[in-house]
């Protein structure tokens, strides 16, 4: 690996639709690619048919993770990031009924998802278990198969090279471990988000760096209050019953307002003793996992099954750390959170993994932790050290988390693991900060080794596969979250 391969804050939080970034949002993007890959050699007109097969995880935990209706959605050329969510489930019942898919928008096939989409679980394809292959056919009769892999938090490569070569710049500071990060630092004086800024700028400009990673935060907020907002039960037969809303209500004591401010507010005002603001960080991260369950729009963060720690957290900061703050300056703590958490989740990417298809859910609620923890320690106030060492704890205590959803589905127990993994990353960042790092003997980089040799460890049945654990002791049918 390169020292100059570059993860953007823009790679690392991606806005999409759940419930799963690599079962869901990488699937989508690479039928995308498919299809805009053939309207670009000017086929689009010429394609017969078009079949789609499901490797590995892909296949056992699919239909629970919406991976088909994702394929569709990509093959019919709708963007994860901007696409009416209120009417994906109207258009997959439309290709179901009518057997007819439009591909991207124009040139119509026959496709039959029972028999265009196949789920193959018994096989898996080497390079890593979320594979799944297009096979294109031709009026022709020509034909070519495009073998792509979804490798966590959306990301995906296709057979044989990168889907995005990648990003081999002049940025001014190159890193691939914590060590760089922090050489970096002491070398130059500057926070880690200042670091992760200077090395943005050699892609875009000030403005829109600052712009962009506001625009994850309203994403992110318009996401939880949405969640908060929304009763009855969730999707996928497993009768599962949102918590977010009634907790929100008995909080507040059914106290009006309207609008995400006026909502902040009164969490604001009201009591501020431990049991209300843990009850709140559950509240804001069941929210946020809550819709991420129904399909609904969220940021990857860095995947979607765990999208709800970091936000839970820092709107925990925003509510309960610094109370009366100003609004630019409290613009400026988010950018600062957001960087900080972003340039943690790429040295995990770089050095282990955050696909529980490959390291188990250590690989997402435990990295977000770390992002979280690594994020809230900076604007609290923490020095690089602290940061770097909050985020350490974060992940050192969700080594070895397994990877085992009830029916293949987001839910139990990956919602209530993002309020688990946002009270960690709290409590992770509070020793940091009355720690000392000169004395810590674990070092973030050797956390980030051992994440990565316990997922290499980790029977394939704790990876995301529906194979093991909770999903297989928990009887469908009894299954309460």
């Amino acid at each position: 690996m390169t020292d100059h391969e570059f993860i953007s804050v823009f790679d690392m939080f991606k806005i999409g639709v759940g419930p799963s970034s690599s079962h869901t949002l990488g699937p989508w993007r690479a039928a995308l690619d498919v299809i805009k890959k053939y309207d670009f050699a000017n086929k689009g007109d010429q394609v017969s048919s078009i079949q789609v097969l499901l490797y590995g995880s892909l296949a056992k935990t699919g239909k629970g993770h919406g991976t088909d209706i994702a394929v569709m959605l990509g093959l019919m050329g709708f963007d994860p990031e901007t696409i009416d969510v209120t009417l994906m489930d109207e258009m997959i019942a439309t290709v179901s009924t009518t057997h007819q898919l439009h591909l991207n928008h124009h040139a119509s096939i026959f496709f039959n998802p029972a028999k265009h989409i196949q789920f193959l679980k018994s096989e898996s394809l080497p390079f890593h278990p979320n594979g799944l292959t297009f096979l294109v056919a031709f009026n022709d009769g020509n034909n070519v198969a495009e073998t792509y892999f979804s490798v966590g938090g959306g990301f995906i490569v296709q057979e044989g090279k990168p889907l995005q070569q990648k990003e081999i710049v002049d940025i001014p500071f190159p890193i691939n471990h914590a060590n760089d990060l922090l050489h970096w630092c002491m070398k130059t004086g500057l926070t880690i988000s200042s670091i992760v800024f200077e090395n943005e700028l050699a892609f875009r400009s000030e403005h829109d760096i600052k712009n962009g990673v506001l625009a994850i935060w309203d994403a992110m907020r318009e996401c939880m209050y949405r969640g908060v907002h929304k009763n009855g039960m969730l999707p996928g037969g497993l009768a599962v019953k949102r918590r977010a809303y009634e907790m929100n209500k008995k909080l507040l004591k059914d106290v009006p307002y309207h609008g995400y401010k006026e909502w902040i507010y009164q969490i604001k005002k009201a009591e501020n003793n431990f049991r209300y603001v843990l009850d709140f960080v559950s509240v804001f991260a069941l929210a946020v996992n809550e819709e991420n369950a129904s399909f609904g729009r969220v940021v990857t963060a860095p995947t979607n099954g765990a999208a709800g720690v970091i936000p839970a957290v820092l709107q925990y900061y925003i509510c309960f750390c610094d109370k009366e703050i100003s609004d630019d300056l409290l613009a400026e703590k988010i950018i600062s959170f957001l960087l900080t958490a972003s340039e943690i989740g790429g040295l995990f990417k770089k050095g282990a993994t955050i696909s529980a298809a490959m390291g188990g859910c250590q690989a997402e609620i435990g990295v977000s932790a770390a992002m979280a923890a690594a994020g809230l320690t900076a604007v609290m106030g923490g020095s690089q050290r602290q940061v770097l060492m909050a985020s350490e704890i974060a992940m050192e205590h969700h080594l070895g988390l397994t990877c085992d959803p009830i029916g293949g589905l987001v839910q139990i127990p990956c919602i209530e693991r993002n309020s688990m993994g946002a009270i960690k990353a709290i409590t992770a960042s509070q020793l940091a900060l009355q720690g000392t790092p000169d004395y810590a003997i674990v070092s973030l980089d050797k956390v980030i080794q051992t994440m990565w040799d316990t997922a290499q460890d980790m029977n394939s049945k704790y990876k995301e596969t529906a194979d093991g654990g909770l999903a297989v002791h928990v009887p469908i049918s009894l299954s309460e979250c």
